[in-house]
Order: structure tokens, then C-alpha cells, then sequence
């Protein structure tokens, strides 16, 4: 088996330090021209796949105006809190950049039988952005047509494709340990992770804090097939013999139907439970008292995805990449030392 070529046998090679190969490779300061060339050049000869840095991009300049297609489900549009803000601000790039976006919903019946928009199928744009989950298959069609695509909030290992995600593991991460730090050690986990390979990485995050601090894993409060339905968390709520003294909600909605079913059952909330979400939508800051949250930047979100779409259109052939963008916690009036 051919020995995969490192930043260390480059480093090796040249007698120099492993960090200046980074540097070199990356485009970034700290290194002189002169190593710069010596260092990628030595890449090359040793057979090291490397993306050169950015600031070398040329977009592609064969027509003045880029047309780029953004496509979604027919349920990813309609949650306006959500991806519609990243809808926005996708809008807002394409248009600062004086290009062209054309926008088309899918409905169900057209992922069943895999039929692609007309503009995708006889090649009338140069792009592809695609929000959120799709049928794997159906995606797939796409990606086969040869017309450059990125997914936006949404990946599986058997798409072959750039996509722009959020850190929904560390994420997850930092929301249970915050609740860790202030003395829970009964947490709950809900969510339906079967929806979305997000919300599957925010269980893995979950259970990354637990691990992490020693706290063993109560499977009685690991809801992990609840839908975003205030029938089904009432229920699933009802049906457990005791409450955690803290909930971990996979979103935004079912941290506001947490909220809800708790209040009403004549909980306390910070006092007795505390509650945290993901996604810092509106129902987080409407919620009474409002919820502690993990951040997305989503106008950062439609900004990276609109670059990476226009590097790939000029660098088709280049190594897929994933981009994972950071969250930040905001803490709010719903989460607090844990009860004696």
C-alpha cells in the first residue's frame, strides 16, 4: 500500500519546520516567496494533494454574469426562522457579486421520481446550491450532470460534494457542557435524529460532554425519535418515571415545546429544570422565560456557501471539501444551578 505523503515529509525533506510547510501551503504570512515556491514545488514532486491558497482563486470569468440555481425541499423553504435567513443571505451575495440566482422548490413527487428542474438538466447555470437534505439519489443526479454543486447544511458519505455545515458536534458539545459547569448531572436528549445528520452529530456531541466528564449515560433520558409535535413531547415527557434536572433540545422548536410541556406541569424553570437548545431561533427568544441557546451565523452560512460554489465552478477538479462553521452559546433565563 502506496504510504500517504504528509506536511511532515514535506517538512522533512527541506529541513524546515512542519508549521512553515502550513504556512506556505495556506497562503499564509511568515514565510518568505522564495520558501513558498520551494515548499509547493516539493509538494508536487512528492505527490502531495494540497488546495492552493484562496487568495489564488480565479473565478470564472468566462461570462460576466455567473448564474447560480438554489434548490431546497419544499419543508426546508417553508421554515422561514431557519433557512430562510440563509435563503437571504445567499441572495445577498450572489447579488453583491452582480450575478444571477434563480431559485426552485422540489416537492416530494419530483425526489421520488427523480426529476431534476429543466434549467439543471440542460445546463443553463454554472452552479448548484443545495439547502439542506434532499433525497441521497436525488442529489446525486445532480452531482452527475457535471454542473458544480455544494450542499448547504447537509452532507452523507456518499455524496461526493462540497458542503457548508454547522459544528453541530462541538456545538452540542459546549450547550451540555454548560449545563455540566453549573452542576447538572441528569440530562435529558431530544430530538428525532433520523430527520437530519445534524441532528444525529448533535447526539454525538451530547454524548462527547457526558463522556468527557465521567457522567454516566442514562438511556431512559435519551429521546432520540421525538418529533417536533406538542402531542408527541407531551407525551414522551408524561411517560418518563422522573424529569432530569436538565433537557439538551436538538432545535429551537422542541426546546419551546419542552419549555411549554414543564411550565405547564408546574415545573420551575431554572429552578427545578433547566433547558437549553440549539439554532437561537425566534421561539427561543419568545419563549418565557427565553432559552439558552447554541448560535448559528446564518448570514455567514449563505456567504461561505456562495464562495465555495464560485471557487469549485473554477476548480472542478479539485479535492471535495467540507466546511464547518462555528456556533456561539448564548446564555439565557433558562438554565442554572442545578436544584439540591
Amino acid at each position: 500500500m502506496t504510504k500517504k505523503i504528509t506536511m511532515q515529509d514535506i517538512a522533512d525533506q527541506l529541513n524546515i519546520s512542519k508549521n512553515s510547510v502550513s504556512q506556505a501551503l495556506t497562503g499564509k504570512a511568515g514565510v518568505s516567496e522564495k520558501t513558498r515556491s520551494l515548499v509547493e514545488a516539493t509538494a508536487r514532486e512528492l505527490g502531495y494533494e494540497y488546495l492552493p491558497a484562496h487568495k489564488n482563486y480565479q473565478y470564472n470569468t468566462d461570462s460576466k454574469n455567473v448564474k447560480i440555481a438554489l434548490i431546497a425541499s419544499d419543508y426546508a423553504f417553508s421554515l422561514k426562522s431557519f433557512f430562510g435567513e440563509i435563503y437571504l443571505s445567499i441572495e445577498k451575495e450572489i447579488a453583491s457579486q452582480n450575478n444571477s440566482l434563480m431559485i426552485q422548490s422540489i416537492n416530494q413527487s419530483a425526489i421520488q421520481s427523480l426529476e431534476l428542474p429543466a434549467f439543471i438538466l440542460n445546463g443553463s447555470v454554472d452552479g448548484v446550491l443545495i439547502l439542506s437534505h434532499l433525497n441521497t439519489e436525488y442529489i446525486q443526479k445532480i452531482i452527475s450532470t457535471g454542473i458544480p454543486a455544494v450542499l448547504v447544511d447537509h452532507h452523507h458519505p456518499h455524496i461526493k460534494a462540497d458542503a457548508v455545515l454547522t459544528n453541530n458536534r462541538f456545538g452540542a458539545f459546549l450547550a451540555v457542557e454548560h449545563l455540566v459547569q453549573l452542576g447538572h448531572r441528569e440530562i435529558g436528549f431530544i430530538g428525532n435524529i433520523s430527520i437530519s445528520p445534524s441532528y444525529y452529530e448533535r447526539l454525538e456531541g451530547y454524548h462527547l460532554a457526558l463522556n468527557h466528564y465521567g457522567i454516566k449515560h442514562n438511556e431512559a433520558l435519551l429521546l432520540s425519535d421525538i418529533e417536533e409535535d406538542e402531542d408527541g413531547v407531551r407525551k414522551a415527557m408524561h411517560q418518563l418515571p422522573k424529569q432530569p434536572t436538565a433537557w439538551f433540545c436538538v432545535n429551537d422548536g422542541l426546546g419551546f415545546l419542552v419549555s411549554s410541556y414543564l411550565v405547564h406541569a408546574g415545573y420551575k424553570i431554572p429552578e427545578q429544570i433547566s433547558v437549553s437548545n440549539f439554532d437561537n431561533g425566534q421561539l427561543s427568544k419568545l419563549a418565557t422565560p427565553k432559552i439558552t441557546t447554541m448560535d448559528i451565523d446564518l448570514e455567514l452560512f449563505g456567504k461561505r456557501a456562495v464562495e465555495q460554489l464560485m471557487w469549485r465552478i473554477s476548480n472542478k477538479d479539485a479535492a471535495n471539501q467540507e466546511i464547518l462553521l462555528p456556533t456561539t452559546l448564548l446564555v439565557r433565563e433558562s438554565t442554572g444551578p442545578a436544584p439540591n
